[in-house]
């Protein structure tokens, strides 16, 4: 039967929860309360701050650094290569309570600001300041995080 392939080289937090069929790399360290969802590849030499949720299907990439209260939605894919296929390789970074859409991608090399948002399906290509909403192919600064805030508390009410 197929399970988790969590490497023994893996430090792992406290209340870590990893669901079906998920990997974990070598040397990577995972902070405590991080959920990582289904079928998802946490590569080697990555570190995930705590209280992180990377739900199912999501690809992170070796040398990437994701920070604490991050949300990684469904499918999102981090990359390490921006000239494939090369042997020089860099990693993504996330910063503390940034959100990642669905779907959206990632290029090698590039800083996703503090509290900003990429939105699902997004195409980032280039670092996002913090406390924006980009989208779009390529993705561009649409709003404030502020803004970001105010339509998820209309859509909760």
């Amino acid at each position: 039967m197929v399970t988790n392939h969590i490497s023994e080289k893996a430090k792992i937090g406290k209340n870590v929860r990893i669901w079906h069929f998920a990997y974990v790399g070598d040397n990577t360290v995972i902070g405590d309360n991080v959920k990582i969802g289904s079928l998802a590849h946490v590569d080697y030499n990555v570190i995930i701050g705590d209280n992180t949720m990377i739900e199912g299907l999501v690809y992170i990439p070796p040398l990437s650094r994701i920070g604490k209260n991050v949300f990684v939605g469904p499918a999102a894919s981090l990359t390490n290569d921006p000239y494939p296929p090369s042997d020089k390789l860099i990693g993504v970074t996330i910063k503390d309570g940034a959100i990642i859409g669905s779907r959206a991608v990632i290029k090698a090399g590039v800083t996703i600001g503090e509290n900003s948002v990429v939105a699902m399906g997004a195409v980032v290509t280039k670092d996002v300041p913090d406390n924006v909403l980009v989208a779009g192919v390529p993705a561009k600064v649409k709003y404030s995080r502020e803004e970001y805030d105010r339509k998820q508390k209309e859509w909760k009410s």
